[in-house]
């Protein structure tokens, strides 16, 4: 059974310049101790998705359902959402600096995470458990720092405050959005090695959103590829990565220079991407897509291809590998001579 079950979520936010359309029809299944990778240009709504399933979009109309461990996140009452979040689900945002407060030092920050949730810890103990995950998240000297304001970290450092606090409490899920964004590469391995010693050791199951394609490579076990609010493809990681169904995909990786022969120019997709408020109609991809035909006017549904019951592309072009070649081939050349 998952441990996080969300179907047909969909989210709009009403605007002076029109309705948004953030996320449409949005499905997808995560089990414990596993990773979901969601990747996709800025404002594909990855980030919208999941602040909605934690009650932080306030004032969005919200359709769907986000089963987490038999709860339903969508109808439950704000007070008891907020004894699940930072207890059972646990978040890291993009910018650690504004998630601090920086007028309060990290340490007592952490711990009043921690007896906010549980008034039976004493402060000495939530002081020393504190003392204990930022350790345990590779912060050196972890006892001497607790008393160090946020502004005194540099930005990996941060980072792991922000990771530690998002597991003070050992969730069962873990949140992490945009976990590596603004680090070095260096830091950025050691934060992602800390994530999972952290999924190893407690069974965590974590939703990973990013624009870095390394990143993903490196930490999930499914992958959800999302475009203009829908869900493009979904697959097992080895899957999206050698074996992709869907354009958009397609396209993503082409712009990865270790994807590209010696000397090779970087392939970006063209175009921009559509305005949620007035979208293509169709497939929101087909003003961009080197592929689009006539039947791209309709709204390719979310189906299996390839045979692979894990494996699911919307995408009008035949599910079979070599039909699918041979259609994309056709229509590329229909394009280079028009």
């Amino acid at each position: 059974m998952p441990l996080l079950e969300v179907k047909e979520l969909s989210v709009s936010f009403v605007t002076d310049d029109g309705v948004v359309r953030a996320v449409r029809d949005v499905s997808f299944d995560l089990y414990r101790g596993r990773t979901l990778g969601i990747v996709g240009e800025s404002g594909s709504g990855k980030s919208v998705c999941t602040q909605t399933i934690t009650g932080l979009t306030r004032g969005a109309d919200v359709r769907g359902v986000a089963w987490f461990d038999g709860t339903d996140l969508i109808t439950t009452p704000s007070q008891l959402l907020r004894n699940i979040r930072g207890v059972r689900i646990g978040m890291i945002f993009q910018d650690p600096l504004s998630s601090l407060h920086p007028a309060y030092k990290v340490g007592w920050q952490i711990t009043e995470l921690i007896r906010a949730h549980d008034k039976s810890v004493s402060r000495k103990d939530a002081r020393a458990r504190v003392a204990e995950l930022l350790g345990l998240v590779g912060i050196p000297r972890a006892a001497d720092r607790l008393d160090d304001y946020p502004h005194q970290f540099s930005g990996g450092m941060r980072q792991r405050v922000m990771i530690a606090m998002a597991m003070a409490l050992n969730p069962d899920l873990l949140i992490a959005d945009e976990p590596t964004t603004a680090l070095d590469v260096t830091v950025q391995a050691q934060v992602l090695a800390v994530m999972r010693r952290l999924q190893e050791e407690f069974g965590t199951a974590i939703i990973l959103i990013t624009h870095d394609l390394g990143v993903v490579a490196e930490m999930a076990d499914d992958v959800v590829v999302m475009y203009a609010g829908k869900i493009m493809e979904k697959a097992p990681r080895r899957q999206i990565f050698y074996r992709h169904h869907n354009p958009y995909t397609e396209g993503l990786f082409k712009s990865l220079p270790g994807r590209l022969p010696t000397r090779a120019r970087l392939q970006s997709i063209r175009g921009a991407p559509p305005s949620l408020i007035k979208l293509p109609t169709g497939c929101p991809f087909r003003p961009r897509c080197p592929y689009a035909f006539d039947q791209c006017v309709d709204d390719p549904p979310l189906r299996e291809v390839f045979d692979q019951v894990a494996q699911q592309s919307a995408c009008w072009l035949p599910r079979d590998v070599r039909r699918r070649r041979e259609a994309q081939e056709e229509l590329a050349s229909e394009e280079e001579s028009a």
